[in-house]
């Protein structure tokens, strides 16, 4: 069986590279000027055959190229972690003036957190790049989801995570409710060790 991605497997490398190297330059650059990065930690990964597959199957589309490269988003997907919550916005901004970028997607769940507690800040790229796509046009554009957190968004949200996909838990709706304690909590500490990183900064500036 031929691969979901077709002769476009490598492109999908080859682009997300290409962001992955510009959110890198742009890290040192910050560091540069202030002595610290913008981030945390980067981490991209092409969406495995197996589980763009089953997302296929899951929304009941064909298992096609096609779905994979237009009608799903998240072939590319990149995860920036952050130690605050500026650093953040920062980010999307600097993702909104690359040459080629179009946001088509966002989701601030920071501002407006799920019911469970989630936060996090999500934005889907329409990248035009220098390579064939699906549709025939060289230049082509690739779809590109980007994760953007906390290092505590990022420690609460792994531990959702392992929630949703346990079976058969006993005490799942205390284990739930305290999730969404936790959550309050530590958007609180978000704020405060946002507040004191400016207090900081005015005293050097």
């Amino acid at each position: 069986m031929a691969g979901i991605y077709g002769e476009y497997a490598e492109t999908l490398q080859k682009v997300m590279d290409q962001l992955i190297g510009e959110l890198s330059d742009y890290n040192n650059e910050v560091k540069e000027k202030t002595g610290d990065g913008i981030y945390e930690h980067l981490l991209g990964r092409i969406k495995s055959e197996e589980s763009m597959r089953e997302k296929c199957g899951r929304r009941g589309i064909p298992q096609t190229s096609e779905s994979a490269l237009r009608v799903m988003t998240d072939s590319i997907g990149l995860r920036v972690i952050t130690r605050f919550i500026d650093d953040i916005y920062q980010i999307v901004t600097f993702l909104r003036k690359l040459p080629g970028v179009t946001i088509v997607q966002e989701k601030d769940y920071i501002r407006h957190a799920k019911p469970n507690g989630y936060r996090s800040y999500h934005v889907i790229l329409d990248r035009e790049v220098p390579y064939p796509d699906i549709d025939g046009r060289q230049p082509g554009h690739y779809y590109i989801e980007v994760q953007l957190r906390t290092i505590a968004m990022d420690s609460w949200a792994s531990l959702e995570h392992q929630l949703k996909y346990k079976k058969d838990i006993g005490n799942e709706e205390l284990i739930v409710k305290e999730l969404k304690r936790c959550a309050d909590e530590l958007a609180g500490c978000d704020l405060s060790m946002q507040t004191i990183r400016n207090m900081i900064r005015e005293e050097e500036s």
